[in-house]
């Protein structure tokens, strides 16, 4: 039996794989276009396991999809190809329409022919799983009660809103074809391996390298924070006993201000890697303006996920984010290679103070 997975060396992907290898189990087919975020080096440990077969190419490409398809025979497809980072949404939304939208669509259009031809055992143990994102849902003011699976739907960004756009199109095609879909909405994932132009690896590579670590407007947005290994417990959970057509809620339980973030991995930097001068990371601090629009709470109630499908976040906050921490500290090459000129030119231009 074989998994496709697409987008599968970006962050939540990438680690994914590597804790679906780490246990006796099926193969991984990962198709990944390698965009900016997408790094194979992630998954560098897995070279010569022959349970892992990458290909570089896009979901939007509907030959090659359906290529796969037929070639592996895989008994469900994991879809976390997305572009994901509002900041870029803001500046080039046409990539996130193409991909979020366009990609999405010819992603289900295959993948609805394919399951169509399976015989009628394999047709009915057959899913698509969807990873989505709490930012569908929009903003909550202070006291507003946390996101539920039946919050409206209410994105503020283009990158939101392409994501809701695909998950209307995912719910669609259970609805009309009758396709096994699951989806899943999760908050704020942190962990290893992220591109560090999100916050906590961008506040971590700054921090060492002695530039400023910027902060948007008061810094008191407030997000729910999971850590990525167990987003990737959960989704593992969903695809095994998710109910076809619902949605899971993924979080935390750990709402935070950024400020708050910003500061913790400060204070675990002065613990772990103290400055040559003796002063406290906090001192590189740097409030710059806020963005267009930007939403001031997410807040994930994952009770249903854990009512009916026994999952819970096996890290707390202080847990995984030392663990995160400790993992760029112990890794500078990745850190090092995954800054390419171009990345440094966008963080300079996205984050200059005013």
């Amino acid at each position: 039996m074989t998994l496709l997975i697409t987008g599968a060396a970006g962050f939540i992907g990438a680690n994914f794989v590597l804790d679906w290898l780490a246990q006796p189990g099926e193969a991984i087919v990962n198709l990944d276009k390698l965009t900016y975020a997408g790094n194979l080096e992630s998954l560098a440990s897995l070279q010569g396991d022959a349970r892992h077969t990458f290909v570089q190419g896009d979901i939007g490409d509907s030959a090659l999809v359906t290529r796969l398809l037929a070639e592996h025979q895989p008994r469900a497809v994991l879809n976390f190809a997305a572009e994901s980072h509002v900041d870029r949404s803001i500046h080039s939304p046409e990539d996130f329409i193409q991909t979020n939208i366009v990609g999405t669509f010819r992603l289900l259009e295959a993948v609805r022919a394919y399951w169509g031809s399976l015989p009628a055992d394999e047709k009915s143990a057959f899913r698509l799983l969807h990873v989505s994102t709490d930012e569908v849902y929009g903003s909550l003011s202070k006291d507003d009660p946390a996101f539920t699976e039946t919050h409206r739907y209410e994105p503020n960004s283009p990158y939101s809103a392409s994501k809701a756009a695909s998950d209307h199109l995912v719910r669609a095609y259970h609805h009309t074809y009758g396709l096994p879909v699951l989806t899943t909405n999760c908050s704020n994932n942190y962990g290893p391996y992220h591109f560090p132009e999100k916050l906590i690896p961008l506040m971590i590579v700054n921090a060492l390298a002695g530039k400023p670590l910027p902060v948007y407007g008061d810094g008191m947005q407030v997000r729910d924070w999971l850590y990525v290994k167990d987003h990737c417990s959960a989704i593992r959970r969903v695809l095994e006993a998710g109910v076809p057509g619902e949605t899971y809620n993924i979080g935390g339980w750990n709402e935070k201000p950024n400020i708050e973030i910003v500061q913790t991995v400060c204070a675990l930097l002065d613990e772990l890697r103290p400055r040559a001068d003796g002063a406290p990371y906090s001192a590189q601090i740097s409030y710059v303006k806020d963005r267009p629009g930007h939403d001031r709470r997410y807040a994930i109630d994952a009770s249903k996920i854990e009512r009916e499908l026994g999952w819970r976040p096996a890290e707390t906050f202080d847990s995984g984010i030392r663990k995160t921490v400790q993992g760029y500290l112990a890794n500078p090459e990745w850190v090092a290679h995954v800054q390419s000129g171009a990345y440094r030119d966008w963080v300079q231009t996205q984050y200059a103070a005013s």
